[in-house]
């Protein structure tokens, strides 16, 4: 199923994205180490159980890109042309190794292109919640969509 051309999109418009995704271990440590980021808060389990979490928690990086690729398949899939930024990003809460992540997106500015006439420029919010319901990220992205072929 392809995603949604910047004219299936209106102002105010949510979606509940039905795909959900439980983090692991193993997803923390191999982006760590991808991403060459040896912070102990993420990496050592010793170090992390004498913080204010009591154990490690997520690589932030790694959830911000988990929320925006949930959304991909209902919402961007074969209609973009590019993301154009990330604004206004919060990680009000931790992501645990075990939590599932589901996300909600909503349409918050629309424009049409100046220069090309077949696309429009789309401000989206993508609030990410665990299980229990508490938000663990908040992110709006500008996304250059592809308008319906006529």
């Amino acid at each position: 199923m392809p995603g949604k051309y910047y004219n299936d999109l209106s102002v105010g418009q949510k979606i509940q994205h039905t795909k959900s995704r439980t983090v692991t271990e193993t997803d923390n440590v191999l982006f760590n180490a991808l991403t060459m980021n040896d912070q102990p808060l993420h990496m050592d389990e010793h170090f992390a159980a004498k913080t204010e979490f009591g154990r490690r928690i997520v690589n932030g990086i790694f959830t911000l890109g988990l929320v925006v690729g949930i959304t991909v398949e209902e919402l961007t899939a074969g209609t973009i042309v590019a993301n154009l930024g990330y604004e206004n990003i919060r990680h009000p809460a931790p992501v645990f190794h075990g939590d599932s992540i589901y996300v909600e997106s909503e349409v918050l500015e629309m424009r049409p292109s100046a220069s090309k006439p077949d696309r429009g420029i789309v401000r989206l919010k993508h609030t990410a919640r665990n299980q229990d319901g508490v938000v663990v990220v908040e992110v709006e992205r500008s996304v250059l969509f592809l308008t319906r072929p006529a």
